[in-house]
């Protein structure tokens, strides 16, 4: 269970109309008679006239009526219409037309476009992707061939398979399926203000960064693969990376080659879309990856994250207020907030 809002949490989510909140409660305002959504785009009312209510019916039962602008009660309507939308996907294991989707769900295709990826993070064609991403690892995971792999994930045969997997796996599946063996990672241990970090990357992007692990606990990640260290072209993406972590700021242009399921790759976009400087809670990330509900999961996603302050994990804390964990320490990741939100050491 999502762990429960204080009036403090709530009305901050109002003034900030943050819509990963919709849903999670209605803000009701005395001194009209209405409810709406947190994100409700209407004039912020006065604090001491505000009320919150878990639900529309709790507010309704207090009185008070839905506002016609921001149609709070919807919110229900729009979570039917994504989980339809999802079994629908799942079923087809493949994307569908997004206007299709739309007539099935009774609207246009840009307003539901709009509503599933607040939902679940991703537009309905990224959320089919990393769905039969997520097969495709399992099926190569377990199938005795390649062969069987193509057609357990979904796909209609050898040609879409190869095409998707390169672009989504960022190996060949083959390759995939044997820990990686044949695929190179150039890597170097380089010295920083936070400690002694391992940049690890293939030639897609940054495959790991991490804090005080040393050349074997990489051989042990990645079995298989060829381990290379340094070279003329890593060169340049380690310098951007050091420089992302002495001085966090945008860092979107750095090529990352991660894997995870479509959950965790959902946390990992929320993660990235959080503004230096700035955190969040679990909660606040399970909410808005569209399940309120899986604050243990998005933390397990959190956890599950390869690539330290690339996909800034450090940015999550707790509901409280306090730092939670961190997987290379609460000092490192206090440093790291601290650089954020004063541009220094």
């Amino acid at each position: 269970m999502s762990q429960p809002i204080t009036d403090d949490e709530a009305w901050d989510a109002v003034i900030a109309r943050d819509r990963a909140y919709d849903g999670r409660f209605v803000t009701g305002v005395v001194s009209t008679g209405i409810y709406c959504r947190p994100s409700c785009a209407a004039r912020h009312p006065r604090r001491e006239n505000v009320r919150f209510f878990a639900d529309g019916a709790a507010a309704t039962k207090a009185g008070l009526r839905p506002c016609l602008r921001c149609s709070p009660n919807d919110v229900s309507r729009d979570e039917r219409a994504v989980l339809a939308a999802i079994e629908a996907i799942k079923a087809a294991g493949q994307s569908l037309a997004l206007a299709d989707l739309a007539a099935r769900c009774g609207y246009s295709p840009t307003h539901f476009q709009r509503v599933f990826t607040r939902s679940t993070g991703l537009s309905p064609a990224a959320y089919a992707r990393a769905l039969q991403k997520e097969r495709m690892a399992q099926a190569l995971s377990g199938a005795g061939s390649v062969t069987d792999a193509i057609y357990d994930a979904g796909f209609s045969g050898p040609a879409r398979f190869y095409s998707a997997a390169e672009e989504r796996l960022g190996m060949a599946p083959s390759v995939w399926r044997n820990g990686g063996r044949g695929v190179t990672i150039r890597w170097a241990i380089v010295p920083t203000s936070l400690g002694s970090m391992l940049v690890a990357a293939t030639d897609k992007g940054v495959c790991r960064l991490s804090f005080n692990e040393d050349e074997q606990a990489l051989r042990t990640r990645f079995p298989n693969a060829s381990l290379v260290q340094g070279g003329a072209v890593f060169a340049q993406l380690l310098g951007d990376v050091v420089a992302a972590v002495e001085a966090p700021g945008d860092f979107g242009h750095i090529p990352l080659d991660v894997k995870g399921t479509a959950f965790q790759e959902a946390v990992w976009q929320a993660l990235r879309r959080i503004p230096p400087g700035e955190t969040r809670s679990y909660a606040q990330i399970a909410a808005e990856v569209g399940k309120p509900g899986a604050v243990r999961a998005a933390g397990s996603a959190n956890g599950a994250n390869n690539v330290a302050v690339l996909i800034p994990c450090h940015r999550v804390i707790r509901s409280d207020g306090s730092l939670g964990g961190y997987a290379y320490g609460l000092e490192i990741k206090q440093r790291l907030l601290d650089k954020e939100r004063h541009g220094r050491d």
